[in-house]
């Protein structure tokens, strides 16, 4: 059995830490040791991952350092946290396995997402990435050509988001996670790129990690698209007194709830709309759960279980 699993931002960096490699080698291990239960019991395994704290970290290094070393643009700087994530996960991974006394191999593999180069996120960019600005700092970014949103406590720049088509390297994923290697891909949704003449030209945007995700499971044939976050299972009227925990929901009755509006488009929307995208496209369950109940989640004694609604 194959599945996608997508680890939210607090995989690598809890809620209040600084982001140091202690930190977020410390947080990785304890997020290898809630997969590694799937791989015991037989489960080949893509790990996919955010990339939030990461690359806003390298755009603030760069924002700091740019009177001595030039700056990079946004799709060489999610490739560069992809880099850096997978070093973390992979290293983790291996070190449980040989723990465990599990023979696999770990990859991470540096992963392209095409994009349409006339999607509509371009001329309409909303995702906020870097380090907050002042007013002052904010004025210069716009005269150098950035878009800029305010945001609690200041301004940031923003970039577009556009939808997932499909994954450059999906073909290579599939042939490593048929042949047992435990894969790690798709970082921080993938690096953008578009197709100009027929070669292949990256862009200044960031992809949702789980939409991207569930490209990389559909053309995987995954059987299980698993998306761990930092809430223990999907709510509708979340919030409200009224709210509710959905722990097993067919697909017509998600979608439903969906284009109502119940699910937030800058925090569960997209996992949603991934899960639905999965299941209309040939996957079998999409889980939404939290970390730790990962193995749980997959008995469905935890988390969210989507369905088909035929089945």
């Amino acid at each position: 059995m194959k599945a996608v699993v997508a680890l939210g931002g607090n995989a690598l960096v809890k809620p209040g830490q600084k982001g140091t490699s202690e930190e977020q080698f410390s947080t990785t291990m304890e997020t290898v040791k809630s997969i590694i239960k799937m791989i015991k019991n037989g489960w080949d395994v893509v790990i996919t991952h955010g990339n939030g704290p990461q690359v806003g970290s390298i755009l603030l290094q760069q924002e700091v350092a740019k009177s001595v070393a030039p700056s990079m643009p946004l799709d060489i700087c999610v490739a560069q946290s992809q880099g850096q994530i997978g070093y973390m996960i992979q290293q983790c991974m291996l070190n449980v396995l040989k723990k465990e006394g599990i023979d696999k191999e770990v990859a991470s593999i540096v992963t392209q997402v095409l994009v349409d180069k006339n999607d509509p996120a371009f001329e309409n960019p909303t995702k906020p990435v870097g380090p907050i600005y002042k007013y002052d700092e904010a004025i210069l970014r716009l005269k150098e050509g950035y878009r800029m949103s305010r945001q609690k406590g200041g301004w940031r720049i923003v970039v577009p988001s556009p939808d997932p088509i499909s994954i450059i390297e999906g073909a290579i994923i599939k042939k490593l996670i048929d042949d047992g290697v435990i894969v790690i891909a798709v970082g921080g949704g993938g690096i953008p790129v578009v197709e100009e003449d027929g070669m292949l030209v990256g862009r200044e945007a960031v992809i949702d990690k789980d939409l991207a995700s569930e490209r990389l499971a559909t053309e995987i044939d995954a059987h299980v698209l698993l998306i761990l976050t930092d809430v223990d299972a999907v709510y509708i009227n979340y919030g409200s007194k009224n709210q509710k925990k959905l722990k097993k929901v067919s697909l017509n009755e998600i979608e439903e709830y969906y284009y109502d509006g119940q699910f937030p488009l800058g925090s569960m929307g997209p996992k949603i709309l991934a899960a639905i995208r999965f299941l209309r496209n040939g996957g079998k369950k999409a889980i939404i759960c939290s970390i730790k109940d990962a193995w749980d989640a997959l008995q469905e004694k935890a988390g969210t279980l989507i369905y088909k609604s035929n089945e």
